[in-house]
């Protein structure tokens, strides 16, 4: 399996290659070889800063001798005015290097944003936002990584990191028993220490997975709040408990006073707005 500095590099060549192609002829044409210049980063809208890192690494994949001064890090909460970094090398290096870092660093910034309002929603509470799968192809680890940076915490990065056993695994598998059974069987054949959780869709469901032994948390699938109050008692701390499904911003605290561990949201990946970033010269 790829490392994520790997997973990173493969998207930034994906990047280069449907950006750049056989060059930036607009650059070439217009600017000359040894022309040298400055950027900044400047934020144009108040939001959550994500994305830091990565957008120098695109620099650097560009261009290794471009010079960086790093002026606000990553998690800060930044206003519009405010400078990032700054960049100093060849121009023509800056400006085919812009658009990817620029699409990348507005991305996870909107994605901190949306979460931090959301964990902030949860204020006073034990309760943490998880993020899902629900992410843009090629970039999940990046959004993971600006979800943490916002406030909230990764639920399974992939297919391979946790078995979280769902309705479609229970129906086809003829049970909740079975898949579970089958779940314990196959790490232990297999050699894997992996978390199980298992969907429940009734309070009979929660009853029974509360007694279960290998399974190590329980998820709520649209569970009104009420519905998960009562789920939270059943289970009274022996798995870990989260709620999924149907939960919005507005509803989101009513179910983080139920106890919950976590709630997990699509929304802060999978509908999020880039933040305003520009690039300009200076």
């Amino acid at each position: 399996m790829k490392s994520r500095d790997e997973l990173i590099d493969d998207l930034l060549q994906l990047a280069f290659a449907e950006d750049i192609g056989d060059g930036d002829h607009t650059t070439l044409s217009t600017i000359p070889e040894d022309a040298m210049g400055r950027s900044k980063l400047l934020i144009k809208e108040a939001g959550v800063l994500s994305g830091v890192d990565t957008a120098i690494k695109v620099l650097h994949k560009i261009d290794p001798e471009i010079k960086v001064n790093i002026l606000i890090p990553d998690g800060s909460e930044v206003k519009p005015g405010d400078i990032v970094f700054t960049a100093e090398g060849r121009v023509r290096s800056l400006l085919m290097a812009e658009r990817t870092l620029l699409n990348i660093i507005q991305r996870m910034s909107g994605v901190a944003t949306m979460t931090k309002k959301y964990q902030d929603r949860l204020k006073g509470l034990h309760t943490k936002v998880l993020d899902t799968r629900k992410t843009t192809p090629g970039m999940r680890l990046l959004e993971k990584e600006a979800v943490k940076t916002g406030g909230g915490e990764n639920h399974r990065i992939g297919l391979f990191d946790m078995i979280l056993i769902k309705d479609n695994h229970i129906d086809f598998a003829g049970g909740i028993d079975k898949a579970v059974e089958r779940a314990k069987e196959y790490c232990r054949k297999n050699g894997k220490d992996l978390k199980i959780e298992v969907e429940a869709r009734t309070l009979d469901d929660v009853r029974k997975l509360s007694e279960m032994e290998g399974v190590d948390r329980i998820m709520f699938d649209n569970f009104t709040p009420e519905l998960t109050r009562e789920a939270v008692k059943i289970v009274a701390g022996r798995k870990e408990t989260e709620s999924s499904g149907g939960i919005t911003i507005e509803n989101l605290r009513d179910y983080g006073e139920t106890g919950v561990d976590y709630i997990s949201v699509g929304a802060l990946t999978h509908s999020v707005k880039g933040l305003d970033i520009s690039f300009k010269a200076f």
